[in-house]
């Protein structure tokens, strides 16, 4: 598995795993990140990310992005 930061802008991924602590998973969760669900990466600066998820975006810093697999 690969971290989302590895995602190049335009590709959709399928979310396999989240890693980190609880209150970061949970946190994570909340923003609609859920494994199983299908995310697109619609820009990756350097790690930083804008993704759409379900009906709205998000922005991720690489640390955070980091705990994301695919």
């Amino acid at each position: 598995m690969l971290p989302i930061t590895m995602a190049s802008s335009g590709e959709s991924i399928l979310v396999k795993k989240i890693t980190g602590k609880d209150d970061t998973r949970h946190h994570l969760n909340e923003l609609g990140l859920v494994e199983g669900d299908t995310v697109t990466v619609i820009q990756n600066n350097n790690g930083n990310l804008i993704l759409q998820v379900k009906d709205g975006r998000i922005a991720l810093d690489e640390k955070l992005a980091m705990r994301i697999r695919y």
